[in-house]
């Protein structure tokens, strides 16, 4: 799988490494009132989306306590909610280890958020009646990068994220909210991991414009092809991807 390299981090010795892109906001500008569990797992979560870990790094917990200036506890809490959202596994003995994705695990997200997201294409079209959510989806929509400019693709990331699970809220099914947002960590991960082989794949601005207007003229069914294709058509070219990037680096 893709892997992202000229990272800057704190070992926990001091010595530091150069980091090709800075995310867009530090973790640590998260507000005081977060309890410390809560910032510890949400700082963490940032680090491994955005590829400061890498996959299948272990990760000790001491250091990772004094990197979020915390104590073992809440590192450990933050480890076991990460498991379970799987960016992280715990092996007994061993410690934390970043979560590989396969090919075959890519294929599976994939076929799912197919299916998950055509449906809340389908319930948007339906059920929307949230005219400011739409106007501000169909902004996003419009939403390009520069290949030039790696931070131009971190808004992109952002807003493709905000205008997937907007999708899904204009559906109001919180269950399926929930599903889109928890996949939305693994397809940030893949998105950031590209940004050091070079690749951006497509502004996909036109099919985000007709999944949009589907939904505005209440067609359910032209919302939910679309939708389908759209994620289809991004699987196909991330595979490619991903396999490529392994037969390179064996």
């Amino acid at each position: 799988m893709m892997t992202r390299s000229n990272k800057t981090r704190d070992n926990g010795s001091g010595t530091r490494r150069s980091l090709s892109v800075q995310a867009k906001t530090s973790p640590n500008s998260l507000r005081q009132s977060l309890s410390l569990g809560e910032r510890i797992y949400r700082q963490l979560k940032h680090d491994i989306i955005r590829g400061i870990f890498q996959q299948g790094e272990a990760i000790n917990e001491k250091v990772l306590a004094n990197r979020y200036r915390g104590s073992r506890t809440p590192v450990r809490e933050a480890a076991m909610r990460l498991q379970q959202e799987g960016l992280l596994r715990i092996v007994p003995n061993k410690g934390y280890f970043v979560s590989h994705l396969t090919i075959h695990e890519l294929n599976e997200m994939y076929e799912y958020r197919a299916e998950l997201e055509g449906f809340c294409a389908d319930l948007a079209a339906r059920r929307w009646s949230d005219q400011s959510l739409l106007e501000k989806l169909a902004s996003l929509a419009h939403t390009k990068y520069r290949t030039s400019d790696p931070l131009s693709y971190q808004h992109f990331i952002e807003a493709d994220t905000e205008f997937h699970v907007g999708i899904a809220r204009l559906g109001h099914n919180r269950l399926v909210v929930r599903a889109v947002a928890d996949l939305r960590c693994q397809m940030e991960r893949i998105m950031f991991a590209a940004i050091d082989i070079g690749y951006y794949g497509e502004v996909p601005t036109l099919e985000h414009e007709e999944i949009i207007e589907a939904i505005r003229r209440r067609d359910p069914s032209a919302a939910h092809r679309l939708m389908f294709d759209h994620i289809v058509g991004s699987k196909e070219k991330v595979l490619r991807l991903a396999a490529g990037g392994r037969s390179s680096r064996s």
